[in-house]
């Protein structure tokens, strides 16, 4: 079975090709050059070419990329799942839908699902390495299917940012608010729910927010004794391990799954973001 995702999810570079995932790179603009996410451009040259006031923007995959992988898949006559970037994020999902669609025209048998994750970085990237966990378990297809879907309907993603102007820029924030916002330091703690980015709070100051986040936590996530946490960040490991041994001795979690946001993601975030991803109290594995 071929499992395949998009770069937003925000998995080490290596991990692909150790774990057979194709991967589907986004494209980042930055500074009139076009790079290929992951393979084309490393995410700290984007956050450095960012702090010195570059813009930096992300396009979705051509249908093309889609077209030539998926018909692939039938005449290999394998099975395929795409795990994709939530569709409120990117028109990436809605690509893949209509190729697979127009594949299906020439081969009904053609067996691929496509996933809209309802997720964005690690939140996606956790949903990978559970559909990659399962296919090497042997687990039938249609029950990882299943799986993949059940946990990207309970995954919570808590997150803040370091500087609210990416947010405006990519219209995620108003202009104004951003700019009073960065006047009071005032730090938003974020969600994606149903695959939307959501406000939960705006708590002044960076620590303060991410104290908040852990309270949140707590509140959705129960018992943390059997989870991996995963967390990322934008070039700011000092935050990231203090987040960590914060949650390490709160919870006592079975682990952690520790990335850096990649350039897709990080385009639109900036540097000095946190976030925090974990399945909620009604999950069961």
């Amino acid at each position: 079975m071929k499992i395949f995702t998009d770069s937003s999810c925000d998995l080490p570079k290596e991990y692909y090709s150790e774990n057979r995932i194709t991967l589907f790179p986004f494209h980042v603009h930055l500074n009139g050059q076009d790079y290929e996410d992951v393979f084309g451009i490393d995410a700290r040259q984007i956050y450095e070419a960012m702090e010195q006031g570059a813009r930096a923007k992300t396009s979705q995959l051509s249908p093309e990329v889609f077209l030539t992988h998926f018909g692939q898949l039938g005449k290999e006559n394998e099975e395929g799942i795409y795990i994709s970037i939530s569709s409120e994020f990117s028109g990436t999902y809605n690509t893949a839908v209509m190729i697979h669609k127009q594949l299906l025209e020439s081969d009904p048998d053609l067996k691929l699902t496509i996933i809209d994750s309802k997720c964005a970085s690690l939140g996606q990237g956790l949903l990978v390495k559970k559909a990659v966990a399962l296919r090497d378990e042997g687990i039938p297809y249609e029950k990882i299917i299943e799986a993949i879907i059940e946990m990207s309907e309970s995954m919570e993603h808590l997150f803040t940012v370091g500087n609210l102007d990416y947010l405006a820029r990519g219209g995620r924030l108003s202009r104004t608010s951003a700019f009073f916002g960065g006047l009071l330091n005032i730090k938003p703690i974020l969600n994606i729910e149903n695959g939307k980015l959501v406000p939960l709070e705006k708590i002044r100051g960076h620590r303060k927010a991410i104290s908040r986040m852990i309270d949140i936590m707590e509140q959705r996530g129960g018992d943390f004794s059997n989870k991996i946490i995963g967390l990322s960040h934008s070039n700011d490991e000092k935050l990231l391990s203090d987040v960590k041994q914060a949650i390490e001795n709160r919870f006592l979690p079975k682990g952690f799954d520790i990335t850096q946001i990649g350039s897709a993601i990080g385009s639109h975030v900036g540097s000095g973001t946190v976030a925090i991803f974990f399945t909620n109290a009604d999950y069961q594995d």
